[in-house]
């Protein structure tokens, strides 16, 4: 009876040991963010060429309280979230799963955003991640069961990366749009190089959630681009925003800098439901205005 007692035991041990070790066996960066819920960077088993962004301590999160999920490609078309981590890490920590393209960043390679000299990502990583995402929520062997909202998702990315998000944006699971230092080409459609697709401009009139441009201002090469999408979308509410620091971002500024602000406020709206966060963006006086050198544009469905 002790023997088996024992057992059990050990066996109890070890799933929790083994449920820990998703979370624990990663990087941490900046102490795990600023939020309430300290982030870690993990690669997982069985889900290659994709970075994984999540609160370290998942016990916090249930089927009563799911993390909404943000779904990023990156820069450059780089097969590694390399030079956005900061960034993701932060979303992280106020209580997100942010699944980013490609391999986890190692400590000490190039923080460049370019994918030039290594492999490329492709647009449909980012199908891959929700599908993942589905997957683990509904897998009761996963540290994830039941604890993602899979109601709730944002597909994102940054130049190349906000391209692919603008090719998969039309999937059904997705309810919110995030475009970063992007916009579509306007060459019919066409691509500029591997890795990076395009959709026609037309395509914008079938999106079918909120969407919000975070803009460099004039000087990111994305502006033209990115506010001629913007401009172009009537039938949901869409957002400009702009901070005049160009195609670069504050991505890796202390926590993201001001891009991650602006852009939790946008998640914590649009997957939350958070009407204070709303507030960055709504009114005859938005928060934002608030913040140094920030503007922003707005269309007629914004309320």
């Amino acid at each position: 009876m002790k023997t088996k007692l024992f057992l059990a035991f050990l066996l109890v041990f070890i799933l929790k040991a083994g449920t820990m070790s998703a979370q624990s066996n990663g990087t941490v960066l900046e102490d795990g963010g600023s939020g309430p819920y300290k982030a870690i960077m993990t690669e997982v088993a069985g889900f290659a060429e994709h970075t994984v962004f999540a609160p370290q301590d998942l016990s916090k999160f249930s089927a009563k309280n799911p993390l909404p999920v943000l779904v990023w490609g990156n820069g450059g078309c780089a097969n590694s979230p390399r030079g956005h981590e900061k960034f993701l890490n932060e979303i992280a920590s106020y209580g997100y799963l942010v699944l980013a393209t490609g391999t986890m960043p190692k400590e000490g390679a190039p923080r460049g955003m370019g994918g030039m000299g290594g492999s490329q990502s492709r647009a449909e990583q980012q199908v891959e991640s929700m599908d993942w995402a589905f997957a683990q929520n509904a897998d009761k062997n996963s540290p994830y069961y039941q604890k993602i909202d899979t109601k709730n998702i944002c597909v994102s990315g940054m130049s190349c990366g906000g391209l692919q998000a603008l090719v998969n944006c039309f999937d059904q699971r997705v309810t919110s749009i995030m475009i970063c230092n992007s916009g579509l080409l306007n060459n019919g459609g066409g691509s500029m190089m591997g890795g990076m697709p395009s959709v026609p401009k037309e395509k914008l009139q079938d999106i079918h959630c909120p969407i919000i441009y975070i803009l460099g201002g004039e000087s990111d090469i994305a502006y033209a681009n990115g506010m001629d999408d913007f401009k172009r979308i009537e039938k949901q509410p869409a957002i400009a925003v702009n901070l005049p620091v160009g195609h670069g971002g504050t991505y890796n500024q202390p926590n993201g800098g001001e891009f991650a602000i602006v852009a939790r406020a946008w998640l914590d709206w649009q997957l939350k439901g958070d009407k204070d966060a709303s507030k960055m963006f709504v009114g005859d006086n938005p928060a934002i205005l608030q913040r140094k050198d920030w503007t922003i544009q707005k269309n007629a469905k914004v309320k």
